[in-house]
Order: structure tokens, then C-alpha cells, then sequence
């Protein structure tokens, strides 16, 4: 798995800037008040889509991806659930869409299918895939361009917008990565070639709305087939469309790098447009001083979110931070009013903006963009205003883990299950992984903390552990689990302890007996006086949690802010020097650590930190396991040596 690019000290430096600027940040579960992400997230649960009877539409899967996101950041299962039940107004049991019409080719209904991976991914339930596939299979029929460029609607011939490109790519990525649909790459990749090519202006950098290759438009510029104005949100649309792109599409593939030259040459264009005064960009980008121009929300949160997302994975260079933070200053100031307690407003969107059509036509003129309205909490601007809220939140936080390496095993845990393709795929505790048994919120509280996430598929060895700071591994196999099990040994356990003793930071998550190795496994951490019993207590009947619910006392060194954790079916512990408990409930030691020459060692007797009990959709609210997560992960990064 690729390791997570972080700030360096250019960027810490700016951070402390945006820190300084003044408005709440994400608590991210701390018990803080809630950040502008959620408290704009809450807003749209509660005051948007309400009409059951609407169209399947896009502008709702901008919000829920904002939701998503949200989410993951906070381990909050109230934004999942947003995201669920406002799908399943839509999608039955077998996988239907109600409203949504394939023959329509409109290239704005794929959208909503970023949701629908998500649910699958989430919950593993077929009928969200079998919608998802719907939309991919209209992908795959969409009317085209002679080069092959997606024609934005039926209704709109031989035309490619910028908008299209959002609506479509990062679904088409997603999906084209999960069922192993690889030639859909160069597909993928072209569509942005082929837009840049068609709608970019050599002067200025920026891009036309939209490009009619039949140039017979009345809005379409008779030699080069170009709409007349640089509208920021369609820009918007494009930028946003290359950075969530880019999260799926292969490392090794020959075309990454040329969406990362359009992205940066993007990226510099509406850097040009910025306004110096407010810190945002106006609806027509280049010209700010026109009677009747005004500074827009939705392609201004665009433009922060791309800006912020693209340094946090590496995509645009670290002085793209410094616009990001200019613009989010100017997004609250601008945009941003008080609804309540902990809820917001987004004002100052422009409702559409289109092309042509055939009730009123739409000429692409600067009077037209203008003429159209702006309103309180569009859809288009909330969506992307939580994105761009989430985004430098999370680059608010402290990273007390800049500079350092998570990896987890994937050796002495190496499970396979079926994949949606039919092929085999890792699973069980794997940063990859949002289903119930991953470790995606996991990997996203280490990454939010500065540390890149890694995985060894080898067995350890002192050469592939050197680059490592924190080792975890999680729930040894049995032959129950796979068919030739790799059991630890002498051997093996030697280059671990050496690795801990020269300042590494172990964390052992087993599980109890009958769900984990622990005989040939106790190996290992009895070289610092641990052992896992071989048992099994808080067994937890049904939907009974309280069974598994353990206190928290308030002096324990390791979990500062959780008070109360679930955690059921657990091998308990015996110590010796150096080892110490560090929980202990009602006379057994649940979790032990040892100091072991320079480095660390954390053990429980169950995985604990899986999506299943940290992402909020299945605990009772007074279990704080994403809390402790987090506490877990900030102790650990304390253990690590400082290096001189």
C-alpha cells in the first residue's frame, strides 16, 4: 500500500497560520464543539432532500460525499446513516433506482454512485453493487465524442462540459478499481486529456465551460467549438474531479503522471483568479470587477478542497497550501452564517448554470451566468464547503506523527476472501478494507495524526522492519482461517524484539482462543514477560453490549479521553517483568505493556480497533472505542524514540 505523503515543515509552518485564523476545528470525537464540517453536515441532514417524490440527482451525492468524509473523521455513525437512508429512498432490495433513467445518457446520474460503493464497501450489501453497476453500464453505452469524449447528456449532442467530468471519472475510477476493470483507465485518463486539449485557454490556462465538437451551438464559438466564459464552478467540478480521481488510479499506470501535469497546470490557472482581497474567487473568474460579478461559495470551496487534498496525497506541490488557507479564511468569512446551535449556513451559490437547452436558452454570455440565482444551502455548495471544511480541519490537527511509519502485518494474518470480481483479495484487519473487519478508520486516525500507513506482506525480518516505527499485528491465523498458516517462530520472533529493542513500538492485537494462533504465537510476546491465556471472557449474547463494556479508570496513562470501551471475546493476560497491566477488569489484565531496551510494547487479547466498533453505526454512544482509537494512536507515537 502506498505510504501517505504529510506536510513537511513548509507546510507545518502554514499550519500554525491556519490555527490562528480563528474558527472551531474538527474535536474529530475529542469532546470538543463540533467543527464547521459537521455542524454544516447537521444543517443539510436536517433541512435538505425532504421531498421524497424528487428526481435521483446529483447535487445530493455532492452532499453525501461530504458526508463520507465527515464521517471517516469522526467516527460518527449519524453521517453514515445520512448517506444510507437518503440511497435507500432510492435503491430496492434488488438493486433498482427508482427515478433514475438509463436511457436518458445524462452523465450527472452517475454521481450518486460514489454513495453506492461506499454502502457496498460498508455494509456488503449486493442490491447497492447492482445499482452501482446500473450506472456503469450507462457509462458504457454513453454517446461519445469521434475521440471518444462522454457527451454530457443525449439531450445535449456532441457536447463535453467540465461538470461531466465530476459526475462521471471518480465513480468510473472507483468502480473500474474494485471489479478490476483496468483498460477503463486510459478511458478514464482521456477524458481529461481530451477536455484540456478542447477547453483550455492557451492565455489564460483556465477552461471554457463547456466544448461542442459539432461547433453548431449558437453558445459555441464557430472555430474552436468553445462555450465564451470561464465559469469558476465548472472549473471547480474539473479540479475536484482530477484530485478524487487520483485516489484510485493505479500507481504504475503510464497516464497518472499526464492527469497530474493537467491538475497542475489547473491548479495554477485559478490560483491567478483568486481574489487577494477576500481570499475567494468570483463566478466568472477573470473578470472581478465587471458590474455584476460577485464571489461565489461552491467554486470557492472547490478550488480549497482540491488546493488542501491534493498536498495532504502529494498531487499539486506544498505552496498550493498557501491558497487553501487564503480561501478557507475567506469561505467563513464570505459565506458562512450561524443557524442555530452548532449549525451553519452556506450562502452566496449560484443555483445552475447551464448550456443551451430548449425552454430558455442558455448562451453561455456573461448576462447569463449572472442572471441565474444565488441561494442559501444549494446542495453544490454544502457538498463541497464540507469537503473543503474537512480537508483543512484535518490539516488543523496536531501531527504529532510527521515524519513516521505504521505498518501492519500481513504475514502472520493473511486471510483471503472473495472479492466483487471474483478474485481474491486481502481481508481481516487491512487498511484497505471498510468493511466491518478493517482497519480503514484505523489507518485514517494514524494518517490524521501525520503517520503514513504501510503494510509487510513478508515475514519481519531486521531489513524490511527498519523503516517501520509502530508494527502492528492483529489475530494470528489458524488453519480455520487458511490453509497453510504462518506460524511465528524463534526465528521470526528474534528480529521483532531487536527491532522493539532498538526503539520500536509493538502493538499486539490478538483475539481469543479459538479465534487466533496464540500457543506458537505467545512466542513472541513472552520474550517481554506477556503471555495471552488461551481464553475467551466477555462473551457478549446478541445485542447485549453492556457485556462487553469495560471502564476506563482516570489515571490510565493510555487512554486519556475514552471513558468507557467495548470489548468483547478476549484472550486475558498474564505478566511479568518488564511487563505492567495497563487496563485491568475485575481482576484480569486486559491490556499490558513492557518496556523493552529503547522501545514499546502494547498488548490485547482482541483487534479491537476495527471499523466494526469505531465507526459509530453498531455501538450504543456511551462506548468510546473511537476515542480510545485515537488515544491508542497519540500514546504510541509518544513511545517513539526521539531521535538525536
Amino acid at each position: 500500500m502506498k505510504k501517505q505523503p504529510i506536510p513537511s515543515g513548509f507546510c507545518l509552518l502554514l499550519l500554525s497560520l491556519l490555527c490562528a485564523l480563528g474558527s472551531p476545528v474538527h474535536s474529530f470525537a475529542q469532546g470538543k464543539s463540533k467543527g464547521l464540517a459537521e455542524q454544516l453536515t447537521l444543517n443539510a441532514k436536517e433541512k435538505l432532500f425532504k421531498d421524497t417524490a424528487a428526481r435521483w440527482s446529483y447535487d445530493m451525492g455532492v452532499v453525501l460525499e461530504g458526508a463520507a468524509a465527515v464521517w471517516r473523521s469522526t467516527g460518527d455513525g449519524t453521517y453514515f446513516n445520512f448517506i444510507q437512508e437518503s440511497m435507500d429512498a432510492y435503491v430496492d432490495s434488488t438493486g433498482n433506482i427508482s427515478k433514475y433513467k438509463f436511457e436518458d445518457y445524462n452523465i450527472d446520474n452517475i454521481k450518486n454512485g460514489r454513495s453506492l460503493l461506499l454502502l457496498y464497501k460498508v455494509t456488503g450489501k449486493k442490491k447497492y453493487l447492482t445499482a452501482a453497476t446500473h450506472l456503469w453500464e450507462q457509462l458504457q453505452k454513453q454517446p461519445r465524442t469521434q475521440e471518444g469524449g462522454f457527451w454530457h447528456k443525449k439531450i445535449y449532442p456532441n457536447q463535453m462540459w467540465l461538470d461531466g467530468l465530476y459526475m462521471a471519472e471518480p465513480f468510473y475510477a472507483e468502480y473500474a478499481k474494485m471489479m478490476n476493470k483496468d483498460a477503463a483507465f486510459d478511458d478514464i485518463a482521456n477524458q481529461f486529456i481530451y477536455m484540456e486539449n478542447h477547453a483550455r485557454d492557451k492565455k489564460t490556462g483556465l477552461l471554457y465551460h463547456g466544448w461542442d465538437e459539432s461547433k453548431a451551438e449558437r453558445w459555441a464559438n464557430k472555430t474552436t467549438g468553445t462555450s465564451p466564459n470561464f465559469w469558476a464552478r465548472a472549473m471547480g467540478w474539473y479540479i475536484m474531479a482530477m484530485v478524487d480521481v487520483l485516489d484510485n488510479f493505479p500507481e504504475n499506470h503510464p497516464r497518472r503522471k499526464d492527469l497530474i501535469s493537467i491538475l497542475n497546470r489547473t491548479a495554477t490557472a485559478a490560483v491567478k483568479y483568486q481574489d487577494a482581497k477576500s481570499g475567494v474567487w468570483y463566478d466568472i473568474l477573470d473578470m472581478p470587477a465587471r458590474k455584476g460579478n460577485y464571489l461565489e461559495a461552491s467554486a470557492s470551496s472547490m478550488f480549497v478542497y482540491s488546493f488542501a487534498k491534493a498536498v495532504r496525497k502529494g498531487y499539486l506541490p506544498q505552496r498550493f497550501f498557501v491558497p487553501a488557507v487564503k480561501g478557507y479564511a475567506g469561505l467563513k468569512k464570505e459565506f458562512i452564517t450561524t443557524a442555530g446551535k452548532e449549525r451553519v449556513d452556506l450562502n452566496g451559490t449560484v443555483s445552475v448554470s447551464g448550456l443551451g437547452g430548449n425552454k430558455v436558452y442558455r448562451d453561455g454570455s456573461f448576462e447569463y451566468y449572472i442572471s441565474e440565482k444565488v441561494i442559501t444551502n444549494d446542495p453544490k455548495g454544502v457538498g463541497s464547503c464540507i469537503l473543503a471544511f474537512n480537508e483543512m480541519e484535518m490539516a488543523a490537527l496536531p501531527k504529532p506523527g510527521a515524519g513516521k511509519t505504521v505498518t501492519i502485518d500481513n504475514y502472520f494474518n493473511n486471510e483471503y476472501t472473495t472479492g466483487p470480481a471474483g478474485d481474491k483479495i486481502p481481508y481481516h484487519y487491512v487498511w484497505e478494507e471498510d468493511d466491518n473487519n478493517g482497519f480503514s478508520l484505523f489507518g485514517q486516525v494514524f494518517n490524521q495524526a501525520g503517520v503514513k500507513t504501510n503494510t509487510l506482506k513478508e515475514a519481519p525480518s531486521t531489513a524490511n522492519l527498519k523503516g517501520s516505527d509502530i508494527y502492528i499485528i492483529a489475530d494470528p491465523d489458524t488453519e480455520k482461517e487458511t490453509a497453510s498458516p504462518n506460524y511465528m517462530t524463534q526465528a521470526q520472533a528474534k528480529p521483532i524484539a531487536e527491532w522493539v529493542k532498538a526503539g520500536g513500538v509493538l502493538i499486539l492485537l490478538l483475539n481469543d482462543a479459538g479465534n487466533c494462533e496464540l500457543s506458537k504465537f505467545n512466542q513472541l510476546p513472552e520474550l517481554f514477560g506477556i503471555r495471552f491465556n488461551e481464553d475467551s471472557r466477555n462473551r457478549v449474547k446478541g445485542r447485549n453490549f453492556e457485556q462487553g463494556g469495560i471502564q476506563i479508570p482516570k489515571d490510565n496513562t493510555i487512554f486519556k479521553t475514552a471513558k468507557k470501551v467495548y470489548i468483547k471475546e478476549i484472550s486475558t493476560i498474564a505478566v511479568k517483568q518488564p511487563a505492567v497491566s495497563a487496563l485491568t477488569d475485575k481482576g484480569d489484565v486486559v491490556i499490558a505493556t513492557a518496556k523493552y531496551g529503547k522501545g514499546t510494547v502494547f498488548a490485547v487479547g482482541d483487534p479491537w480497533f476495527y471499523n466494526e466498533y469505531i465507526d459509530g453505526r453498531k455501538l450504543p454512544e456511551d462506548f468510546e472505542n473511537f476515542k480510545a482509537t485515537q488515544d491508542l494512536v497519540n500514546w504510541a507515537i509518544k513511545q517513539i524514540p526521539t531521535k538525536k
